[in-house]
């Protein structure tokens, strides 16, 4: 990893991923979405159109001439940071990296060519320096993964959906694909999450961070573990109506809600996947040609599978009821009809069923 030349080892002893694929933290529910975005019906015309009009050169000299450059001579603390993420992720090459100025805390990583990370002087004056150290990590992450490229179309179209919304057809076309848009990035975030913790290898203060974004600098009212309950508390609590009421509130955002980000970042941080990463086997950038579609499809399918099934959200249990009684009600049509079932007799036909029956109860099938 170079920039001008120049190699930087991380500040304190941290575990390095050299060649390491963006597959090693990805979470399965951002590969799904994104697969199902670019199935959108319309998305490729877009992607492509947009890919060629975007004014990029003037996306970068915006930040140039009105935001502050991180360099050695400019937030030197944030420019080791970044090197530091680079480094550990081995990006071939670093961001450029701007400081905004704005009170809401923020950070970003956009741009189609070469991705720029941007984060607000409200983050900076938030975070303390591990806390920030996991979201440039969690940017460099995004730009591993070729995020940049959608985050950059996002907010191109959302602000075009405000300037196009008096025309009804138009407007409609455009929210269909920033809808979807904003599905994957909700979930892309997760991956982005776990790239921090990789870089910054303190799942304490990427909790605190997460803590900080939802309540403030106020770290001595606050507690991790009261924190994650109020993920399970949400996760579980109300009705139908509530599960409804959740949908409802996420589909504007852009990131998932913050509690909900801290339970799922401690859970990965607990699983075994990220302990083999931490002992160096993970998936290599120079195996990601030979990595099959297939195989990613089924592992984002078994990830949706365990998460209806572990859901303790009222909708989808209802839907892993759904699902787990029709898969029985199959079973019983098919040993019905195949003669497979417990009770046939060994090359029968259904309903020939054996004469030896329990005594004293009911008929059981």
């Amino acid at each position: 990893m170079t920039e001008t030349g120049f190699e930087k080892a991380p500040a304190r002893d941290r575990r390095r991923f050299p060649g390491i694929s963006s597959r090693a933290y990805e979470h399965p529910a951002d590969r799904s979405a994104l697969v199902a975005l670019r199935k959108l019906s319309g998305f490729d015309t877009v992607f492509k159109a947009l890919s060629g009009l975007l004014p990029e050169r003037s996306l970068r000299l915006l930040f140039l001439s009105d935001s502050v450059r991180v360099g050695e001579t400019q937030f030197p603390h944030l420019h080791a940071m970044l090197l530091d993420a680079c480094y550990i992720l081995d990006l071939e090459k670093v961001p450029q990296m701007y400081v905004q100025q704005d009170p809401k805390p923020n950070a970003m990583c956009i741009g189609l060519d070469e991705p720029i990370i941007v984060v607000t002087t409200g983050l900076v004056e938030l975070l303390d320096e591990e806390e920030m150290r996991a979201v440039v990590g969690h940017e460099a992450g995004h730009a591993l993964s070729g995020h940049a490229v959608y985050r950059t179309i996002l907010l191109f179209l959302t602000t075009l959906a405000l300037k196009v919304a008096w025309i009804p057809l138009g407007n409609v076309a455009i929210m269909g694909i920033v809808t979807a848009l904003r599905e994957w990035f909700r979930k892309s975030e997760l991956s982005a999450d776990r790239a921090g913790l990789l870089v910054g290898q303190d799942v304490q203060a990427s909790m605190r961070g997460l803590m900080k974004l939802a309540g403030g600098n106020h770290l001595h009212e606050m507690n991790v573990d009261a924190f994650l309950a109020q993920a399970e508390e949400y996760e579980k609590s109300g009705d139908l109506r509530d599960s409804v009421l959740k949908i409802l509130n996420m589909l504007p955002r852009t990131h998932p809600f913050t509690t909900v980000r801290a339970a799922e970042l401690n859970k990965w941080s607990q699983n075994r996947d990220y302990q083999r990463i931490m002992d160096g086997h993970y998936p290599r950038r120079d195996e990601d040609k030979d990595t099959s579609v297939s195989d990613s499809f089924r592992q984002s399918a078994a990830h949706y599978a365990d998460s209806v099934r572990t859901s303790k959200d009222p909708l989808m249990k209802l839907v892993g009821d759904i699902a787990g009684g029709t898969a029985d009600l199959g079973g019983k049509l098919r040993d019905r009809f195949t003669g497979s079932g417990p009770g046939t007799a060994p090359g029968g036909n259904p309903g020939d069923r054996g004469t030896d029956r329990p005594t004293g109860g009911a008929e059981q099938d």
